[in-house]
């Protein structure tokens, strides 16, 4: 029999096989790509908020070698607001200057001469008497007093990078400017650039032993993170306050450049880009602070001052140099003086251009991870957390040491963002087969519910070819017959049937076709409608009947093609039987003294097989005894344990059955093979024919 094409779906082509890798590796690279935009827009503010959380919980110690000394509200209630006369300045220097410090920084800038100047009085009392007026005028000026003391003092006065004018002022050119010493070299090309300065007073300017430039930027969040190690004002290198102060605590020569590395003495910088120096800050120690007040006072600490920066500016309340740094709100000379001290004692900061290679490496790496733990469901985003779950300790643990910004959120993002590519690919893809698998799933419960139909009415055609019980109980007085077909599918082989050949004899068939299912089934209707055509027609005698029908059927078939048969004629009249058996189970006879035995018979091979010369068999019914027969389907039946019903199995059942009725005997047959056989399927298709002879007073 035909049957039905179906592609197998185990064994994919070539073809087909590659698309889920190439739409993994496609996914996977989408992915990759939209994180590393998210990384390259959003990677430097995430950066700059992981690596302050790092500071956060591990903040640098501070040394010993900076005190600040602070304007503070105590100062300011004891010498007055600000600014203060120079001459309290220099008073304050000179405190200072005599426990020998290293350096005196001032974090102010001094654009203007004091207004206590002896000027400024006669300006500020334009009606005092001209004598007095005369006598104040040959008074000596508070700066010049100032400037007398900063010239005996290691005193450096800041500067400020400016644009061409802001605030009104004007600014010097770098031509004008003295420097002490000149640097070295060059700092990187995109460091902070000035066209002009704002300076000190040239009194006070002149005699200066350092200048320097406060100049810093905060970061676009406005966090101050990093101070200028030198700056371009106009065409010169120009010294940052905290690299200058610690040149001179240093006792170095100079400052030199070379590429981002700056030298001072035997310290060894490495800038950024943009020639500032990243800090790893700390909280500066209150112990390292001194009010100016204390510090002009007779018994002023010599231990804070001797050998180390000073660093003298404004906190008062209300001051404008607050900054704002990763780790606190704080004033900007502590700032100061934490560079100064992170110069001295390697408190910096380094993010060099083989870390950010490194990052782009790792986020490549994690990204091939991802493709190739994508092949198995789940594995892409755990190489993922695996890796994120790596490089944040291993970012901690450079910062820690070596003082190294090593990002992992960028390999990290990249990489999540190549995960999540792939999970989401592989959820559509899983999505996508999940609703294959149930349209598939559908159109073949369609198929299979059209083809049960189809079945089930071949089931009804079949069931329609054999006699009714009807017809078999009323076949003939001197005869009681019953039979019932039960295929183990749908449709089988088994078929038999029973007519009248002339008026006193009756022919019984009951067969078997090789095999189960729709091609049995075929040819066993084929079977059966030769069976009786050529056996009503035929002449010849049984046995002659019996070989033309093999005959035939073997034209019909094919090599896998047989049939069993068993073919019974019955003499109503005297209860003669002659049969012919092609290879079938032998009938069972039931006697009157409720005895069983199976009849003997020489028959011949199955139907289909070869020519044969069947013989014709012959027995005599007593009235009251009746014949059995059935197929395979009884004597083969197993149960979930593979034992056979068998014949003994039949006989067994029949010697404990009502053997008066063949309706009653056929049906409880049927119902105990298939007790049998539960709850294994039926293996085969089941037939069994009773023939119970009367006798001829019956007709």
């Amino acid at each position: 029999m035909p049957t039905t094409a179906s592609s197998s779906t185990s064994e994919p082509s070539p073809a087909l096989s590659r698309r889920p890798l190439t739409g993994a590796l496609g996914a996977v690279a989408v992915g990759a790509v939209l994180a590393l935009l998210l990384s390259l827009l959003a990677g430097p503010w995430a950066r700059q908020m992981l690596f302050d959380a790092w500071q956060r919980t591990l903040p640098r110690a501070i040394g010993n070698d900076v005190t600040v000394v602070m304007i503070d509200d105590p100062a300011v209630r004891e010498v007055g607001p600000w600014p203060w006369p120079r001459s309290r300045l220099a008073q304050l220097v000179l405190s200072i200057a005599q426990h020998k410090p290293k350096a005196i920084a001032f974090d102010v800038l001094f654009t203007e001469p004091d207004r206590f100047n002896p000027d400024g009085i006669q300006h500020a009392y334009p009606d005092i008497d001209p004598a007095i007026k005369a006598g104040i005028g040959r008074l000596p000026t508070l700066d010049s007093q100032f400037a007398g003391v900063i010239g005996q003092a290691p005193v450096l006065l800041a500067r400020s990078g400016i644009s061409a004018q802001a605030f009104g002022v004007k600014g010097a050119a770098a031509a004008q400017l003295l420097v002490d010493p000149e640097m070295a070299g060059k700092p990187p090309v995109r460091a902070f650039a000035w066209p002009r300065a704002v300076t000190n007073i040239p009194e006070l300017d002149d005699v200066a032993l350092a200048h320097a430039f406060l100049n810093a930027e905060p970061d676009a969040d406005g966090v101050f993170r990093r101070v200028p190690i030198a700056m371009m004002i106009g065409d010169r290198a120009m010294p940052g306050m905290a690299a200058e102060l610690a040149r001179m605590k240093a006792g170095a020569e100079r400052i030199a450049w070379k590429g981002m590395v700056a030298t001072i003495g035997p310290i060894t910088l490495r800038s950024d880009e943009t020639g500032t120096l990243p800090l790893r800050f700390g909280k500066f120690p209150e112990t390292h602070i001194v009010s100016a007040a204390a510090a002009m006072a007779p018994d002023s600490p010599a231990a804070e001052f001797a050998d180390k920066v000073v660093i003298i500016g404004l906190g008062t309340e209300g001051s404008v140099d607050l900054v704002k740094t990763p780790l606190e709100r704080t004033f900007g000379v502590t700032v100061q003086a934490q560079a100064v001290d992170a110069m001295l004692h390697h408190g910096w900061l380094e993010r060099p251009l083989w870390i950010e290679l490194a990052e782009w490496a790792l986020a490549l790496v994690l990204v091939l991870l991802v493709i190739v733990a994508g092949q198995r469901r789940r594995w892409a985003s755990a190489v993922a957390a695996g890796g994120g779950l790596l490089l944040m300790p291993l970012s901690w643990a450079v910062f820690t040491g070596p003082g190294l910004l090593f990002d992992p959120l960028r390999p990290i993002v990249i990489g999540f963002g190549a995960a999540l590519a792939a999970g989401v690919r592989s959820f559509l893809a899983a999505r996508a087969e999940r609703t294959r698998l149930a349209n598939e799933l559908v159109a073949r419960q369609m198929a299979n519910a059209v083809q049960e139909g189809e079945l089930q009415a071949a089931r009804g055609i079949q069931l329609g070819m054999v006699p009714t019980s009807d017809l078999m109980a009323h076949l003939d007085p001197a005869i009681d017959a019953a039979a019932m077909l039960e295929p183990a599918r749908s449709v089988g082989g088994d078929f038999f049937d029973a007519f009248r050949v002339d008026a006193t004899r009756l022919l019984f068939i009951i067969a078997d076709v090789t095999g189960k299912g729709v091609p049995a089934a075929l040819f066993m209707a084929v079977s059966k409608t030769l069976a009786k055509s050529v056996l009503v027609r035929e002449q010849g005698g049984l046995a002659h009947a019996v070989e033309t029908l093999n005959a035939e059927l073997l034209r019909e078939s094919d090599d896998s093609m047989g049939v069993t048969m068993l073919v019974v004629l019955v003499d109503c009249s005297s209860g003669e039987l002659v049969m012919v058996n092609a290879g079938h189970e032998n009938p069972v006879l039931l006697r009157t003294d409720g005895a069983v035995e199976v009849v003997p018979m020489d028959g011949g091979p199955p139907f289909c097989v070869m020519d044969f010369p069947y013989p014709e068999e012959r027995r005599t019914l007593a009235p009251g005894e009746t014949l059995v027969l059935i197929t395979d389907g009884v004597s083969e039946a197993q149960d979930e344990h593979g034992t056979l019903f068998g014949i003994e199995g039949a006989l067994d059942w029949l010697k404990q059955a009502d053997q008066s009725d063949p309706a009653t005997l056929v049906s409880g047959m049927m119902r105990a093979v298939r007790a049998f056989e539960e709850p294994a399927e039926p293996a085969d298709d089941l037939t069994v024919m009773a023939i119970r002879y009367n006798g001829p007073q019956a007709g």
